[in-house]
């Protein structure tokens, strides 16, 4: 419990009170009684108040869905419960999560006995991460201000998966050379190709449709087929986690919008952390969104205080594991680009699309590519420029030097449109030049 500052001034009228009813040469001495004891059963019927009002309440939180994208509207129910029987003059809801901005927290006046009461929150999602949400804690006291109690409600902790943002983009570079087909990777897999490779007994779960009914007339029992991987060229993206090369910029605190209808009013443009990072996340996401729906095997390294490692797979499901991923993914890696390039290629087939990308400005990328293009893979770079996010400049140097060897990058600067970024608009507003015949460094004979 709690003492309010109201406490302290009717405290300083009872000492007074008190004061006066003892001094004989003061007339009315028996007014001065009365005041005393009109102050002192002030104070013990606000505290009295205030220990019954904050028992028999009880919130209940209800959420339609415990996975969205930043960008997205998280909409949260509380149901305030009055289980006494006599009625709350007022409760304050303190929405404790750690979800940034969050509009939970409300103050509510006078529920009556064994009644309820319900709001809405909504929170724009600004930052990807797991949040939970939870606890919550209610706040209640007299009439006069006097005292003030809370209690912890201890409700069934649930968390909050907040995906990464990625944009939709309409293009972006397949190197020269790298068509579907290629030599079979015999690596059985759950999904439907193209490729059978042979026949083994039913097992619970198996979908019915790739029962093989010859093979299962011939032996009498049910038999299903098996598959393997595309012979296809896969996608790894590689993003630089390493903590010595990452920037960021101060920014404000989100706020939580408590208005129901606050949607309605034109709402601000998204806008991505000002980190190096995030706009690593973002890009990787963006890129792993559209090789998928191209029907691409996307796979996924990272490095920060353990190993990220997905292997390439396509499908929904691949998208929605890999973004789970990034949505967790932290800048404190202590194993730089190089150093992470050279660990994993071993893991990378022939032919591979690899795409790095880093707000790493030194020669080591240009080293990295170089030992990616010896294994026979084709690299892509997306360079965060860490010019624009408080850090040195020279990303313009390396990409210039990529270009001249034509291998196709990308710098991403702060407060800029990201799909046009990855698009390559920003650099021409015709054709890109990877889509040209002719590559970039070399002159027409």
């Amino acid at each position: 419990m709690k003492i309010g500052r109201s406490f302290w001034v009717v405290l300083a009228l009872l000492a007074a009170s008190f004061l006066a009813s003892t001094i004989p040469s003061i007339s009315s001495t028996s007014l001065y009684y009365r005041l005393f004891y009109l102050w002192l059963g002030l104070i013990v019927v606000g505290w009295v108040w205030t220990v019954i009002s904050i028992r028999g309440m009880s919130v209940r939180r209800y959420q339609r869905t415990l996975r969205q994208q930043v960008g997205q509207i998280f909409e949260e129910r509380f149901e305030i419960i009055n289980n006494a029987w006599f009625s709350k003059l007022w409760i304050e809801v303190n929405d404790k999560s750690s979800l940034p901005g969050t509009g939970g927290s409300r103050v509510m006046t006078w529920i009556g006995r064994r009644q309820s009461r319900s709001y809405l929150a909504y929170t724009e999602l600004s930052q990807r991460g797991l949040y939970n949400l939870g606890p919550t804690t209610i706040t209640t006291g007299d009439i006069f201000g006097l005292f003030r109690s809370s209690v912890q409600i201890k409700n069934e902790q649930q968390t909050l998966l907040v995906l990464p943002y990625m944009v939709d983009l309409d293009e972006f570079p397949s190197p020269h050379g790298l068509l579907p087909g290629g030599k079979a990777q015999r690596r059985r897999t759950l999904e439907v190709t193209p490729y059978a490779a042979g026949v083994r007994e039913y097992s619970t779960g198996d979908p019915l449709n790739r029962i093989h009914w010859p093979s299962t007339a011939r032996r009498e029992k049910l038999m299903v087929k098996e598959f393997e991987l595309d012979p296809r060229a896969e996608v790894w993206i590689v993003m630089d986690a390493y903590q010595g090369v990452q920037f960021s910029q101060e920014t404000e605190k989100p706020r939580g919008k408590a208005d129901a209808f606050w949607w309605m009013k034109r709402a601000p443009k998204l806008t991505i952390p000002p980190a190096t990072f995030e706009y690593a996340v973002c890009a990787a996401a963006s890129v792993a969104n559209y090789y998928v729906k191209l029907g691409r095997e996307v796979g996924l390294i990272s490095m920060g205080q353990s190993v990220t490692l997905l292997p390439p797979e396509k499908g929904e499901r691949q998208l929605g594991k890999l973004l789970e991923t990034l949505a967790l993914v932290k800048d404190d890696g202590e194993l730089p680009l190089l150093g992470l390039v050279a660990a994993h290629l071993d893991q990378m087939t022939r032919g591979s699309t690899v795409i790095m990308i880093t707000p790493c400005i030194h020669q080591e990328v240009v080293q990295a590519v170089d030992e990616i293009t010896l294994r026979g893979m084709k690299p892509v770079v997306i360079l965060v420029d860490p010019g624009t996010f408080g850090g040195p400049q020279g990303a313009d140097e390396i990409q210039a030097t990529l270009h001249f060897h034509g291998i196709p990058c990308f710098v991403a600067k702060n407060h800029e449109d990201l799909r046009q970024a990855l698009e390559g608009k920003r650099i021409s507003q015709s054709r890109p030049w990877w889509q040209n015949d002719q590559e970039p460094g070399k002159e027409t004979a």
